[in-house]
């Protein structure tokens, strides 16, 4: 070979323009240590170990520099010569490749960015529970999912995973998980990380939540303990007294309970056949009675006043009203409804056993919409919803002593 002439290899390790580009082949193949030149500045470098190194030399805003694009076989020819020619037409226009890059190494994960708009807005926050609950359903819900995922790269189907299993279940919850998620977004879009919020983009993907009423005072169920207490203890009548528990170990509805009839009760079988007549769904409830819920019966038998109600009130033939029992409650310093005990024992139901879903949705006669649970409902609940109520009434006296109503 002559003295003006060079082999290929030679022409790409030389620092200027070459005469013929990298192919596949070569790149693949290449083991000898220097730098094989492309085009636009491009070339691999490849290092006494056999590595090899993608880098780009470019002129930005008037001062030389390089620009690393990667290892291969991560990063491929293909894909390094767009990438080089991406770089020297931002460069040319008066951009900074360095400074866009930088840019999208700095985009946060889901949690760094909730972390930030929960710092930003917290000072602006008057109700520091609203403030700490913000960052705290976050945490339960969101985080485990999407938390390290870039917020740029958060997609419908991440807000999705993170609302169905409980936009249902925890309607009023899922629903401040979506407003939460949907406020990182937007503070997202604002910065310039993403150009959508997801959280607006799953209605029609999520299912219809039902209308619901104001929410009912409750206790935690920690709490209920000690209301019985307190209600056993205070002045109130008998009648009053025997009606709450029963009402509370049971989980029934105020009307079902204060209307409950010695007809209905069989203490042998241990339960409470509450007729369609009296319920809300107009079907027939069977409540199965815990030993605690017996013995509350049992005791209130010494109250007859000949109607055949269970806990007869102060007027002849009458049950006890509605506002007495409310009444009674708030008297004694507890900020909950009598409603609301239902609510105390379906978060313990939910929070503090393994009893599925739609057992304990059974003993509180929910009516049951999805055509799968409604054919699990029709099945052999009763067992199981006695098995809950029983550990329930367990909860309710662990650890007390016990307590002598007094007349």
């Amino acid at each position: 070979m002559g003295d003006g002439m060079m082999d290929a290899p030679e022409r790409r390790k030389q620092g200027k323009h070459p005469e013929k580009a990298l192919s596949d082949a070569f790149v693949r193949t290449v083991a000898e240590p220097g730098k094989y030149f492309d085009g636009h500045g491009l070339f691999l470098k490849v290092d006494a170990t056999g590595a090899r190194r993608w880098i780009q030399r470019i002129v930005i805003r008037r001062k030389r520099t390089e620009i690393g694009l990667g290892a291969f076989p991560l990063v491929s020819l293909k894909e390094a010569r767009e990438t080089a020619l991406a770089n020297r037409k931002l460069a040319r226009a008066g951009g900074d490749p360095l400074a866009d890059r930088r840019r999208k190494q700095a985009v946060p994960s889901f949690e760094e960015a909730a972390r930030k708009v929960h710092k930003i807005h917290e000072p602006s926050w008057r109700n520091k529970k609203h403030a700490a609950q913000f960052i705290s359903t976050l945490e339960t819900y969101a985080f485990p999912r999407m938390g390290r995922t870039k917020i740029s790269d958060v997609d419908s189907a991440d807000v999705l995973a993170v609302l169905t299993p409980i936009w249902l279940e925890k309607a009023e919850t899922a629903r401040r998980v979506r407003q939460r998620i949907g406020m990182v977004m937007k503070w997202a879009v604002a910065q310039g990380w993403r150009s959508d919020n997801p959280a607006d983009a799953i209605s029609q993907a999520l299912p219809k939540q039902g209308q619901e009423i104001a929410h009912r005072k409750a206790l935690h169920y920690n709490d209920v303990a000690g209301c019985i207490d307190a209600v056993k203890a205070s002045s109130a009548d008998m009648a009053t007294k025997l009606a709450f528990e029963f009402l509370v170990l049971t989980a029934a509805r105020s009307g079902e309970a204060r209307g409950a009839t010695w007809t209905e009760i069989d203490l042998i079988a241990k339960s409470w056949t509450i007729p369609a007549s009296r319920m809300k769904a107009k079907r027939e409830h069977v409540v199965p009675l815990s030993p605690r819920a017996v013995e509350v019966l049992t005791a209130a038998k010494g109250l007859s006043d000949g109607t055949g109600l269970v806990f007869p009130g102060t007027k002849p033939g009458k049950p006890l009203s509605d506002m007495t029992l409310s009444k009674l409650v708030k008297e004694l310093g507890f900020n909950a409804d009598i409603h609301g005990f239902r609510t105390s024992f379906r978060t313990w139901a939910q929070e503090r056993t393994n009893f599925p879903r739609e057992v304990a949705e059974a003993a509180l006669a929910h009516t049951i919409k999805d055509k799968a649970e409604a054919a699990y409902a029709r099945s052999n609940l009763f067992e199981k919803r006695r098995k809950m109520m029983e550990t329930w009434a367990a909860s309710l006296t662990k650890n007390r002593s016990h307590i002598v109503l007094i007349g």
